[in-house]
This record gives C-alpha cells, sequence and structure tokens, in this order.
C-alpha cells in the first residue's frame, strides 16, 4: 500500500490507473468501510482510499472536534486488506486549488438531513467534487445508510458529465440491526441498545408508521422514538424511492428515513 498526503504526487502515481476503484472516508473504519473495499476489489485491482475529516461539512466545530479519529488503527487495518494506495491530504491540499465543476444542489437536498444541517450537503458535495478532480476514478462506491448523500452526489455528476460510475452498497449492520457508523464508537452499550429497540421498532412496524405520516399523525411516531430512547428527534419521513419527494399517498414505493440522538450522537438510517 502505497500512502500519499500531496494531491500532485497521488495524481502522478494514478494517472494510467484505467479502472481505478475510489472509496472515500473520514476515517474510524468500520466493517461498513471495509464491505465497501471488498466489493471494489471484485471490479478493480486498484482501490484508492482516501481519509479526510471534511470540516465544511459539519454543523459545528464542536463536532467536528469530536468525529473520531484513529488514524494509526486505520493504516493498520487497510494494510491487512491490501488496497493499492491511500490518500491522507491536508486541508489545504484539498481547498487551495479552483475546481473545474461547479456544486450542483438538487432539490433533493432541501428535506431530511438537509433541513436540519444547512451547510452540509454543499460541504460535502464541494470535497467529493474535488476529492473527484484529483482522482478521476472509474468508480466510486458509496454506502446506502447516506442514501440522500449518495443520490445528491450521484446528481452532481450527472449534472457535470463527471466519467465517475457510482456503485451504490448495502447498508452493514451489526448483530441488533443498527447501521455501523463510525459514530457509534462514541455510544455506551446502553445507548447501542437504545438504538437498537429504536431500529426493530421502525422495522416491524413499517406500514404503521408509513400510513401515520401521511395520515399526518407523525408525532404519534416522534413519541415511540422518544420513549424507546431518542433524545431529540430530527425527522422521521416517508421518501418515495423513485420520485426522491416525501410520500404523499398510499400505494407508494418508500423507505422510512429517520435521524435522532441519543446522547449527543446524531443517528441516521433508513428502512
Amino acid at each position: 500500500m502505497k500512502i500519499f498526503k500531496k494531491r500532485i504526487e497521488l495524481i502522478k502515481e494514478i494517472s494510467k490507473c484505467k479502472k481505478l476503484a475510489f472509496v472515500p472516508t473520514m476515517g474510524a473504519l468500520h466493517k461498513g468501510h471495509i464491505s465497501l473495499i471488498k466489493k471494489a476489489k471484485k471490479k478493480s485491482s486498484e482501490i484508492l482510499v482516501s481519509i479526510y475529516i471534511n470540516p465544511k461539512q459539519f454543523n459545528s466545530k464542536k463536532d467536528f472536534k469530536k468525529y473520531p479519529r484513529r488514524l494509526k488503527k486505520d493504516i493498520s487495518i487497510l494494510k491487512k486488506i491490501n488496497i493499492s494506495y491511500l490518500y491522507i491530504p491536508r486541508h489545504n491540499d484539498i481547498y487551495s486549488f479552483i475546481p473545474k465543476n461547479k456544486i450542483f444542489l438538487d432539490k433533493f437536498s432541501k428535506i431530511l438531513c438537509g433541513k436540519f444541517r444547512p451547510l452540509h450537503f454543499k460541504g460535502v458535495i464541494n470535497v467529493v467534487n474535488r476529492l473527484l478532480e484529483i482522482t478521476k476514478p472509474k468508480f466510486l462506491y458509496l454506502g446506502m445508510k447516506d442514501f440522500q448523500q449518495l443520490i445528491l452526489i450521484k446528481s452532481h455528476i450527472n449534472r457535470n458529465k463527471i466519467k465517475s460510475n457510482i456503485i451504490p452498497c448495502p447498508t452493514i449492520r451489526d448483530e441488533s440491526g443498527v447501521a455501523i457508523s463510525s459514530r457509534n464508537t462514541q455510544l455506551s452499550k446502553n445507548q447501542l441498545q437504545k438504538a437498537a429497540k429504536i431500529y426493530k421498532f421502525i422495522k416491524k412496524n413499517k406500514r404503521k408508521i408509513f400510513h401515520k405520516i401521511i395520515n399526518k399523525k407523525k408525532s404519534e411516531v416522534v413519541k415511540n422514538l422518544t420513549q424507546l430512547g431518542a433524545a431529540k428527534v430530527d425527522y422521521v419521513e416517508c421518501i418515495n424511492l423513485a420520485k426522491k419527494k416525501l410520500c404523499k399517498k398510499p400505494g407508494e414505493n418508500y423507505n422510512i428515513f429517520f435521524a435522532y440522538y441519543i446522547g449527543g450522537v446524531r443517528l441516521i438510517d433508513n428502512l
């Protein structure tokens, strides 16, 4: 595994890669990240992983500072699974150039997480746009847990005619069903049990929750989640997956999207 901290050196190294597979991360690697890398290996022998905690996608400096950082452990994990390249840029290496493509934010960015974290997706698309310009991968691997993010990145790529193919990858869950996330490391055993109860409740009552939401009884669902241990619920919504809009009537193909806090940790999921 070759490690790069400067984009110029990375670009020179990967310029001849024809089937480069790229997995962008913010570190604190877990089974979800590893599943992306393993899926990438089935399609390409040239795997690039980046580790960069992007300050522009955090709503507060406090949240940015407390995001888990485990660089030594991450490097050890990546060496064991034998990837080709690791890019660990500093802030200036990412933001010291003017990208060719303009940021495109689809209107889907205005609901769900976009409603509660107004600058988040602009920061995400900004950094992904820059990383794609640096790496020019053939394949880009993204997890379905961050479905809204995935769709917005795809819309940006399509609008700017970027020649990278997104490969969506299924959400990886722990034994209790909770979606694996770097932020889960900030939760105690008791808090993880609360998250598991919330997941199981939504999975078991998915259809009932759908009907309550479209019949404007969402407050009942929020009350259920707080009773199960959520300190705060940002949203619980039904999204038409084809139209990328809030569901308004029965019979739509949907997933339930939810974001909530346990302690000071914000968790998101969809199922």
